[in-house]
């Protein structure tokens, strides 16, 4: 029953996890690719049918126009920066341009260790059009008149963009915080008209990866939305409609909406509309889109729009957040944002993700405040979790010894009535309750560790405080170990482990067999996993052994004609 339940375990984990992690998206067929986003026009869907229906459920981008239709306007950058970020914003439609976290390294190869930079080039973050009646006014082109050329941020601090064409003004203010990568953004349109208007937030069109791994960036890219009714919806890949190969069409994001995100595996931008109880607030957002502007299933780069409803007044507010996804900051804001960042497969969330988040909240504990490394935490965790369940699983393990005892009057029994299945039922009932045995004792004190082991594969794949950390010779906890030496160490002990659990047990050459197919099995399941997960599954092994001795002596003493199993000699 006990290898049953493993094996289930095995193929469950690598039915979920390994099309992941083995099965590469095609690339963009040649030829049929419409390329990056070009920084001198603005992102918009590629039908103008979509203005019009957005004047009743506004979900769409800026309208775009011919690059030669735009005048040449001088454009200069303003700089804000703080202790954690350096944030640049163009003169040219006030969009944002750069994002610089000072206290994350990019991984990838030719940034040699700069500090992460998650903005493409052409950014249409921030980009803003006006969408009045049928008709949408993009500002893509307006030049910005800034309160300041640069900011250093040691205090709160606001920021002004404000711009006028004929009888319509805008003004942007935007407020820093030195400790804080929300920013609040207050504003007021005035010239358009009695009916108010939507403001069109542009999003796109993604983000740059900052990661050794562009394929992982590529598969954790996503957009996320979150109503009011508690209810998440998240987008693998920057466009909804997986079905449209070649062919880029707008997707529709009915609100309204708290907040619509886009993220990668470590850093999101997010526009948040939280206060809607104000004079000036706006009911949170209307709807977003997307569409990809690449020719395929699931483009890299995508124009998405977010729609802010303006009332007649002209005035309103929301939030970006631009930065990494801490658990800490993501929680503090409120209102789910902490969930943009999935602990947990769809369907086995509501068990993962507590456990995770407590393993994640542990290790930061133990690295921040005792100064522990994270490698050294993990090897702490793994054998506190061992002492915890010793008593469990000393009762799982006699359970087993006790089973073992009866398997001769359970085939008895199976000779005896194999004509009568019901009858059989009723007599191994009677049985098991003669001599206090539970046939289900060695089997669920196993499963507790497996949301452990599920959680921690989480942990390492989206908490950014592991990001890049090393212990020993791994160089990166929440990377596969390079040398593979962490995987095959694991697979080792798992040998040894299964070997020493089946000292003293009955010949069974089916499960001899199983104790050389199951470790062989884990091991290449767990090559392309992270190190840090491995070396916790590691240590769990190797914290198990004296338990699992001490036990097959027990056997032993019980059963003294029984053979111990060999382990082949080495040729």
């Amino acid at each position: 029953m006990d290898r049953r339940v493993i094996l289930a375990v095995v193929l469950m984990m690598a039915v979920l996890v390994l099309p992941s992690l083995f099965v590469k998206r095609p690339p963009p067929p040649v030829g049929r690719t419409v390329g990056r986003v070009d920084s001198s026009r603005p992102a918009g869907p590629p039908d103008s049918s979509a203005g019009a229906a957005a004047a009743n459920q506004p979900s769409v981008g800026p309208a775009a126009r011919p690059a030669d239709s735009i005048p040449q306007v001088r454009e200069d950058t303003i700089i804000v920066s703080s202790p954690l970020y350096r944030y640049a914003f163009s003169t040219l439609g006030g969009r944002m341009i750069e994002a610089t976290f000072l206290t994350y390294r990019s991984m990838r190869p030719e940034d040699r260790g700069q500090p992460a930079q998650i903005l493409l080039p052409g950014s249409e973050l921030l980009s803003l059009a006006l969408l009045v009646g049928r008709d949408t006014l993009s500002l893509r082109d307006w030049r910005f008149t800034p309160s300041a050329p640069s900011l250093a941020i040691n205090q709160p601090t606001p920021f002004t963009l404000s711009a006028q064409q004929g009888a319509l003004t805008v003004s942007l203010t935007y407020t820093f915080r030195p400790d804080n990568y929300l920013v609040d953004v207050a504003g007021k349109v005035e010239g358009a008209g009695p009916n108010g208007a939507v403001l069109l937030i542009g999003m796109g069109p993604g983000l740059r990866n900052t990661e050794s791994d562009s394929l992982e960036h590529h598969r954790e890219l996503g957009v996320v939305v979150k109503d009011g009714k508690a209810s998440l919806t998240r987008f693998t890949g920057l466009t909804r409609k997986a079905g449209d190969l070649y062919e880029p069409r707008p997707t529709a994001f009915n609100g309204p909406f708290e907040w619509v995100a886009v993220k990668s595996k470590y850093f999101v931008t997010a526009v948040l509309a939280l206060d809607s109880t104000g004079a000036e607030g706006n009911g949170g957002i209307s709807g977003a889109s997307a569409v990809g502007t690449e020719l395929v299933k699931m483009p890299s780069r995508a124009s998405v729009t977010a729609g802010l409803p303006i009332p007649a007044a002209g005035a309103f507010r929301f939030q970006l957040y631009a930065g990494p996804m801490e658990y800490p900051r993501l929680r503090a804001i409120g209102h789910d944002f902490d969930d943009v960042n999935p602990y947990g497969w769809p369907g086995l969330r509501t068990i993962i993700r507590p456990v995770a988040l407590g393993a994640r909240s542990l290790l930061v504990w133990l690295h921040d405040r005792l100064g522990l490394a994270y490698g050294l935490g993990l090897i702490l965790f793994g054998i506190a979790i061992r002492i915890v369940l010793w008593p469990l699983n000393q009762k799982a393990m006699r359970s087993t010894m006790a089973m073992q005892a009866v398997q001769p009057l359970i085939k008895e029994l199976q000779e005896r009535h194999k004509g009568d299945p019901q009858k059989l039922q009723q007599e191994m009932f009677k049985l098991y309750k003669e001599h206090n045995v539970n046939p289900l004792g060695g089997c669920w004190p196993m499963l507790l560790p497996i949301p452990i082991l599920f959680a921690f594969f989480f942990v390492f794949q989206n908490t950014i405080e592991l990001r890049g950390a090393s212990f020993l010779w791994l160089p990166d906890l929440s990377r596969p170990d390079p040398t593979f030496a962490i995987p095959i160490l694991m697979g080792i002990s798992m040998l040894v482990l299964s070997w020493t659990g089946q000292r003293g047990m009955p010949p069974n050459p089916q499960t001899k067999m199983m104790v050389y197919v199951m470790p062989a099995m884990m091991t290449f399941l767990f090559l392309r996993f992270a190190s840090g997960l491995n070396l916790y599954y590691t240590v769990m092994n190797v914290a198990s052994l004296p338990q699992q001795w001490m036990l097959s002596r027990e056997r032993l003493r019980r059963n003294p004609t029984l053979p111990a199993p060999r382990v082949p000699a080495r040729k």
